[in-house]
Parts: C-alpha cells; structure tokens; sequence
C-alpha cells in the first residue's frame, strides 16, 4: 500500500517526502479533529464501571 502511494506522488524524492510527511499531517490533524471526538460521543470509553 504505501509503495502504490509512494509511486503516485509526483516529482523528484525529495517532493515526495515532502508530500508524504503533508498528507500524514493531514490525516493526523483530520482524525483528533473529527473522528476521535465522534468515536468518544457515540461510546462509552470514558465511562467507568467500576462501582
């Protein structure tokens, strides 16, 4: 998976670091934005059940 990516990525390898170390930011910045904060609303992980 990440060689198909890697050849994808246009220029010279340089660029392509550059471009693969943007696009994980991305995803990274994408997931604590909107994912994690769904996931924590639609389950119960930080409630307890020890009483």
């Amino acid at each position: 998976m990440y060689a198909a990516l890697w050849r994808k990525l246009p220029g010279p390898t340089w660029l392509k670091i550059i471009e693969a170390l943007v696009l994980f930011v991305a995803v990274v910045a994408i997931l604590f934005m909107f994912v994690f904060p769904w996931v924590v609303e639609n389950t119960n992980l930080i409630d307890n059940t020890v009483g």
